[in-house]
């Protein structure tokens, strides 16, 4: 996997110039520093594919959103740390063979704090300056988070060891309408300073479609002394199946008239994601609207949507 990586990604490098580019990227590597410089700031998420074959369609994805100038990319770690040598061999191809700032996300399931410390020192070692540190799901099957032997808790410990003890930009998750295992937002936003308190210098938040949650969310946020930026995470809908089982698992909801439009089409896939690109792109253009300093889109490694909204966004002036 990671010879066929290098091998695509050294090909893409070669066709789309990557590494000339003089810019921002280039002189300005820290998340943080991303997000209040270039606002609106774009952002996407990739997850590290399992064959050869999808990892030269992901490639093909990021050669087309390349062409976007992408603030920074995203990598995601699997559900128990399932590919985890995936995420980093992927986070080093985009950034030292492809041209693009990019972060790994890293969780603290299934490995020992010993563990983590040599995966962030492998990272560090090959430029990587950002990561996105967070508890993690549970295994499939498990009941419940595990606390790994030798392992963090939470993830608000685990940001507490990189900003002690690594120059890293450390980032975090949060929950616009509560993270699935708090009691209610109040207890929420006490473990979201929590992990601010311990060394996140950025938030990006959990895909959500009702804006006013987000902006509800926000100012519970401010009002607890938070003031680090706060990204919100887009998920352009594609798939009618695949968002009622992604919003089933993290909590977000559906508002009440996108859900009657979508199961109107639902039947017909491809005018679920144009319905899918026309609310995005309203949500997004909103969102920035209101003050958001960016958006991080979720792009489920597929070009056609997420390019589609920027560019809309873009001609519009956002």
């Amino acid at each position: 996997m990671g010879a066929g990586l290098q091998r695509l990604g050294v090909e893409l490098s070669l066709k789309t110039g990557a590494g000339s580019r003089s810019g921002e990227n280039q002189l300005i590597v820290k998340v943080r520093d991303l997000i209040n410089l270039r606002q609106p700031c774009f952002s996407f998420e990739f997850f590290p594919p399992k064959t050869d074959a999808a990892a030269a369609e992901l490639f093909k994805t990021i050669a087309a959103l390349r062409d976007l100038e992408p603030a920074f990319v995203s990598v995601t770690y699997g559900a128990g740390g399932s590919t985890r040598t995936r995420t980093v061999e992927l986070v080093k191809e985009i950034k030292n063979e492809i041209g693009i700032e990019a972060m790994a996300h890293l969780t603290c399931v299934g490995s020992t704090v010993s563990e983590l410390r040599d995966i962030v020192r492998d990272l560090r070692d090959s430029g990587i300056e950002n990561i996105l540190a967070l508890r993690g799901d549970p295994p499939k099957g498990a009941s419940g988070f595990v606390a790994t032997e030798g392992g963090f808790r939470y993830a608000s410990e685990f940001i507490a060891m990189l900003s002690s003890e690594f120059e890293m930009c450390v980032g975090s998750a949060c929950y616009p309408e509560v993270h699935p295992e708090a009691p209610d937002a109040a207890a929420d936003t006490r473990n979201l300073v929590v992990k601010v308190n311990a060394g996140a210098q950025f938030l990006i938040s959990q895909l959500f479609f009702d804006n006013d949650a987000f902006f509800g969310f926000v100012d519970r946020a401010r009002a607890a002394g938070i003031t680090v930026p706060i990204v919100p995470g887009v998920m352009p809908i594609t798939s009618y199946d695949s968002i009622r089982r992604m919003t089933s698992l993290c909590g977000a909801t559906i508002p009440r008239g996108l859900l009657a439009e979508l199961e109107r089409r639902a039947a017909e896939p491809e005018a679920i994601a144009e319905l899918g690109v026309a609310y995005a792109a309203l949500q997004c253009k909103d969102l920035l609207a209101r003050g958001a300093p960016g958006i991080h889109f979720y792009t489920v490694n597929k070009s056609p949507a997420t390019r589609a909204i920027v560019s809309a966004l873009r001609a519009s002036a956002f």
